[in-house]
């Protein structure tokens, strides 16, 4: 691996800063799509440090770009970040550190990165908790593709890279039937509700002939707040199906929707099915999840672990659908506390903290450094992404 210092000192030299604007985002939690002070923060933080910053990116207005070339032609480095808080207990999965420690990496490699030309992109991307806004932002026009890497960091209880996520397709499904009397004329109607707890239980039957990864998760959202001597008119539920495969959910869904489709029947009622949400399942890249990993020792990064082999789901498996891709994820809580806690929150702006901000901007740019001053290593993490969607697709 290339030198490094100079990139470690830029780094170092703005950390307070950095860690000035975590705190101020933790303490300033904001809600998907509202992260108003949040993007102000970051555009204008990268504006000062030379970037030319395209604000409301996709359409959304607290989405931005930041772009940085160094000459013309070469490779284009993606660093990624998220701002969002959770609703009521605030910034309790760490997404208030992500953008000033992209920011610190942004700004090395601006400063004092490898020789040769390249180009650093910055994307701010907001609502990951709740409308999946990497999904949006693509939907929108905005072209990740133009990326040959994109990077991400996240705050976790050790320092570790992923390599699975689950894709996840979100269905808010509707049941139409006809209202009637139930004690006077029951025969004049036709239950919406019994068309729903039908689709339930066909579900369970549905269960015992998927694969083991595959998670089906369902609610009763409401079925008109009739009374019970009314056959119900309406009846909603929303519906999870996961898989850490999204080729192979992409059948599975197929054959939810048959469910549903045969309880209607059942039921001589109507059903309604819309796809809220589709994220899709990291393609790992396991060449630049080692070069990460290298990088955080290199840095003596704090409770360095072997890949967390699976997680949840996430908008960036969307990004990591398109080009290679790798999120570290750099200790700054107790090893094993759970995101969307209390612990999480009582630990946002400690020391540990503190330092898995400057942690993660040094070593993703220690690993955009290594891609961009060795195009045959950047050229090898290409090509087994190639690989891996290709044998992806084909299950």
């Amino acid at each position: 691996m290339m030198d490094k210092k100079g990139m470690y000192t830029c780094i170092d030299s703005k950390a307070l800063e950095l860690t000035e604007m975590a705190d101020d985002i933790f303490d300033h939690p904001e809600l998907g799509l509202s992260e108003f002070r949040a993007s102000g923060l970051l555009t204008s933080w990268l504006e000062k440090e030379g970037f030319q910053v395209e604000k409301g990116a996709g359409g959304l207005e607290t989405a931005f770009k930041a772009v940085f070339k160094k000459g013309e032609g070469g490779p284009n480095i993606g660093l990624l970040c998220e701002y969002d808080a959770l609703p009521g207990i605030g910034h309790a999965c760490g997404h208030h550190m992500q953008g000033p420690s992209i920011l610190g990496a942004a700004a090395a490699l601006k400063n004092a990165g490898p020789d040769g030309n390249y180009t650093i992109t910055v994307y701010g991307t907001p609502a990951e908790e709740s409308v999946s806004g990497k999904i949006l932002m693509i939907k929108n026009g905005v072209n990740f593709e133009e990326l040959d890497v994109a990077l991400m960091m996240h705050g976790n209880g050790c320092t570790q890279v992923d390599v699975k996520s689950l894709a996840l397709s979100k269905f808010k499904v509707i049941y139409h039937g006809v209202s009637a009397h139930a004690a006077v004329k029951p025969e004049k109607g036709r239950s919406a509700l019994d068309g729903l707890i039908l689709a339930f239980q066909g579900i369970e039957f549905l269960r015992e002939h998927v694969a083991d990864d595959v998670k089906m998760h369902y609610t009763v959202v409401g079925c008109g707040g009739t009374p019970a001597n009314i056959v119900p008119e309406t009846a909603e539920a929303s519906f999870y199906v996961r898989s850490y495969n999204r080729t192979y959910l992409n059948t599975i869904i197929e054959r939810f929707k048959k469910v549903l489709q045969g309880a209607a029947m059942m039921t001589e009622t109507e059903v309604e099915i819309i796809e809220e949400k589709g994220i899709d399942s990291k393609i790992p890249c396991l060449k630049l999840n080692d070069l990460i990993m290298a990088n955080a020792e290199a840095v003596n990064a704090p409770r360095i672990r072997a890949p967390r082999e699976k997680t949840g789901s996430t908008d960036f498996g969307n990004i990591m659908h398109r080009v290679p891709g790798s999120c570290i994820r750099v200790a700054f809580v107790e090893e094993g506390a759970a995101s969307h806690s209390q612990d999480f929150v009582n630990a946002g702006k400690t020391e540990e903290a503190h330092q898995a901000v400057v942690y993660g901007a040094k070593i993703l740019a220690g690993t955009a450094a290594d891609l961009i001053a060795d195009p045959k290593l950047l050229a090898e993490v290409k090509e087994e992404f190639q690989t891996r969607k290709k044998q992806e697709s084909s299950i």
